[in-house]
């Protein structure tokens, strides 16, 4: 490649002066420009009347109207070689010749004109420069190569050889580069310089080129690979539409699989409804390209219609007697649970026998309602296991939404069935035993109530077409043998109550608590901490256990605290120590520290104006002892305990009874004015309320004002009315059970609660003695010493009779 030298001669008179909004002409180089502004437009014109030469500068910015110092000072004088004018407008093709350097403006109007330095190449041959112009027609090449816009002759022109100034103008003037990017090189004048800052930029590019050329063969490949499967799917249908019609072609159906949920469509045993629903969704699906998002969602949806065990039923054939069976081996007691199983499994028996195979079950809906740790979870097991049908098991606690019932409609991402259809499919039957447990701590807010949303599943009138939100179409859920269960039953809302069949569990006695422990929780432990079977526990252990270092109603206080000693066991055994071959009495305080609860919770002398009350609470029954204390006053009654409003209104209807009363309780006319009376239930912390503390209350404010003490051994319950009749009320078996495991001797109770002694267990009415008032005085008779100065009437006080 030859170089030569640049010997342009330096202009002595004054140019037109035309400006560039955007882009540089550089030297040796073809432009073709459009001007419209009036300056350049007249600028054009005078270098056309002269020698049609010319000098282009850029603007530093591309403003409409540009001053002299919105210019650059360095630019190209070229020769306008054509125009052509089109409208307002001059299309022009110029030629670049030589660099320039502006001098002073010499007029700004009609166009700017000033004289111009013409600045020459500096170069000179040399090794280096010669291998870097190769190199930068060598980079140059690779571009074109990569589709770099390049005009045809202009890259020919460059391949035969030019000189280094021509070649860095040439390939300056193709570069992508921003107008300041342009201008930085038409201001570089060594050759080499530029030459070095153009293959940069030139290296830049190709990096580029490559990446878009990359990116372009990768997308068409993608869309050609696209093309190429959609062409060949809908071959692929159309060949199977041809086979299926010549009756051929079943066995690539595994294959397909649309073909394969349209088998598992068949072999699901729909109703006709539903089965219609799933086949529209079906079709769909086959239309959709397999690149549609919406396809998983209906394939997801088709795949829980299609696990849904629409037809498929546990056989119930279970005899009574191996029900039974099961059951005791479960659960010791309990016995109101059991018949009520053993009464369902007869009438489905009954049915059967019959010949009514078609509806062959009952709607059960039952709640197992007591305190903690009685077993209410753990029976609903059993109940499946004694019916041969299959367990779900579905905790409703803290709960707040509505969907997780009913489930989330379809147009949600991420939509799922309501938990109640979940569990069904999960049991893979449609007549499993389904437990809501926690039924009573179902929570409300912004996203709805799901105890509403409970009514439809557990109304047998309804369940039979339950409707849930994802599946849209209906489930029948009338074989489904619902069991709920709750600690209370005042937070279930009137109408879910109401369809419930309520069994009550009541807390355990002390033996029974013994024989639980002996048949079930021991040999538990035993197994849970790897003791051998053959180490026993004594009954006498276990009372003193059951007595000493636990209190509540069901057993999970005493199973903790058999773990406890089983733990221990298992480290001496571990440690290589001597451990015992049964845990008697004397080593329960060695396993268990010092006893936590006295003998007994009732007071150790009789007590002057405290009594010794009965309540229920979520836990079962507990005693409750009424404190009551006289001061000088003005006859105020001052209540505290944490009371509420009913145990309140019923302190106020005692006090108001023991001042009707003042003569035949021997007290002055006046006593009242003179005092004031404060009662305290103790246990602050507790809310406690009820109107069933009234006689106790009216018992300890008589013995308060009489002086007269009250029997320790004595626990009474029951409410009272202004005329001082003992008026029934609820809870005497979980409150006499808490009297017995509190030490009390007699219990007194209202007369119409007589009838609820069947319910008492019969070792615990043994070891009590109950009495039966109808009126306060009847009360104060057994539950004060005797008395001269209290006169009780001989026969019973006359009551008003309401008649219609």
């Amino acid at each position: 490649m030859a170089f030569t030298l640049s010997s342009t001669p330096k202009p002595t008179r004054v140019y037109p002066v035309v400006a560039l909004r955007e882009g540089v002409v550089f030297p040796h180089t073809d432009a073709h420009l459009t001007f419209g502004r009036p300056k350049s437009n007249a600028g054009i014109e005078a270098a056309i009347r002269a020698d049609k030469q010319i000098i282009f500068v850029a603007q530093k910015q591309p403003i409409a109207t540009p001053q002299p110092e919105d210019l650059y000072t360095i630019g190209t004088l070229c020769s306008v070689e054509q125009i052509v004018p089109y409208s307002n407008e001059l299309l022009a093709l110029v030629k670049g010749l030589s660099r320039v350097r502006l001098g002073p403006l010499v007029t700004s109007e009609p166009y700017f004109s000033a004289s111009a330095e013409i600045i020459s190449d500096q170069w000179a041959p040399s090794d280096r420069l010669e291998a870097l112009a190769r190199q930068v027609v060598t980079e140059f090449k690779n571009a074109f190569n990569l589709g770099k816009s390049v005009e045809f002759p202009v890259f020919m022109r460059l391949m035969s050889g030019v000189s280094a100034a021509e070649l860095a103008d040439q390939i300056a003037n193709s570069l992508d580069l921003p107008t300041a990017g342009k201008q930085a090189l038409l201001e570089t004048m060594g050759v080499e310089t530029r030459l070095e800052k153009i293959l940069d930029q030139l290296v830049h590019e190709i990096k580029i080129l490559e990446l878009e050329k990359s990116i372009q063969s990768k997308t068409h490949a993608k869309f050609e690979k696209n093309m190429r499967e959609q062409v060949l799917r809908e071959r692929k249908k159309t060949i199977q539409e041809e086979l299926e019609k010549m009756g051929a072609g079943e066995g690539d159906d595994d294959l397909d699989d649309i073909s394969l949920l349209k088998k598992q469509l068949k072999l699901a045993k729909m109703p006709a409804d539903v089965r219609k629903k799933a086949e529209k969704e079906l079709t769909r699906l086959s239309q959709m390209s397999i690149h549609n998002p919406e396809g998983s969602y209906v394939r997801s949806y088709l795949d829980w219609l299609i696990g849904m065990p629409w037809s498929t039923v546990s056989t119930s054939r279970v005899s009574l007697q191996n029900a039974a069976k099961t059951l005791d081996e479960d659960h010791y007691g309990l016995k109101k649970v059991k018949e009520r199983i053993l009464e369902h499994l007869a009438v489905m028996k009954l049915k059967t026998h019959n010949g009514d195979s078609t509806n062959s079950t009952v709607p059960t809906i039952l709640c197992f309602s007591g305190p903690p740790g009685v077993g209410k979870t753990s029976i609903g097991r059993s109940i499946a296991r004694a019916l041969g049908r299959k367990f779900v098991r579905m905790s409703l606690g803290g709960i707040r939404d509505e969907a997780e019932i009913r489930g989330h409609r379809r147009t949600y991402v991420g939509s799922l069935p309501g938990r109640i259809i979940q569990g069904i499919k999960n049991a893979g039957t449609k007549n499993p035993v389904f437990m809501l447990d926690e039924i009573d701590k179902l929570g409300t807010d912004y996203r709805g109530d799901p105890s509403s949303a409970l009514l439809e599943a557990l109304d047998p009138e309804q369940n039979k077409e339950f409707s849930d939100h994802y599946l849209e179409v209906p489930f029948d859920l009338s074989q489904v043998m619902f069991i709920t269960t709750a600690n209370m039953l005042d937070t279930i809302p009137p109408a879910l109550r109401d369809r419930l069949e309520v069994i009550t569990f009541p807390g355990y006695t002390l033996e029974e608590k013994v024989h639980i422990a002996l048949d079930y929780l021991w040999a538990k432990q035993l197994k849970s901490t790897g003791l051998p079977p053959k180490l026993k526990i004594t009954s006498e252990a276990l009372k003193e256990i059951i007595r000493r270092y636990t209190r509540e109603a069901g057993v999970r206080d005493l199973e903790r605290n058999l773990a406890k000693i089983c733990r221990k066991v298992a480290r001496h055994l571990a440690e290589k120590k001597t451990s015992p071959t049964q845990i008697s009495l004397s080593d329960v305080r060695k396993y268990l520290g010092p006893q936590r609860i006295p003998e007994t919770l009732a007071e150790k002398k009789d007590e002057i104006g405290m009594s010794t009350g009965l309540a229920w609470t979520e836990a079962g029954g507990d005693v409750l002892f009424i404190e009551v204390a006289l001061m000088p006053g003005k006859g105020d009654l001052k209540l505290t305990g944490q009371l509420g409003d009913v145990m309140k209104e019923s302190a106020q209807a005692a006090y108001s009874y023991v001042r009707s009363r003042w003569q035949k309780l021997g007290l002055k006319e006046d006593f009242y004015k003179k005092i004031d009376i404060h009662i305290h239930v103790p246990e602050g912390a507790v809310p406690k309320d009820g109107p069933s503390a009234g006689l106790a209350i009216t018992t300890a404010i008589v013995s308060a004002l009489t002086h007269i003490p009250v029997r320790r051994d004595t626990a009474m319950t029951g409410e009272i009315t202004l005329r001082g009749r003992a008026l029934e009320i609820g809870g005497v078996k979980e409150k006499v059970i808490a009297a017995h495991r509190a030490g009390i001797k007699q219990v007194i109770l209202p007369k119409d609660n007589r009838k609820d002694m069947e319910d008492v267990p019969v070792s615990v009415k043994r070891e009590l003695k109950f009495h039966f008032a109808a009126h306060l005085d009847d009360v104060l008779k057994i539950a004060l010493h005797p008395s001269p100065s209290i006169k009780f009437p001989k026969s019973a006080p006359h009551f008003l009779t309401a008649t219609a």
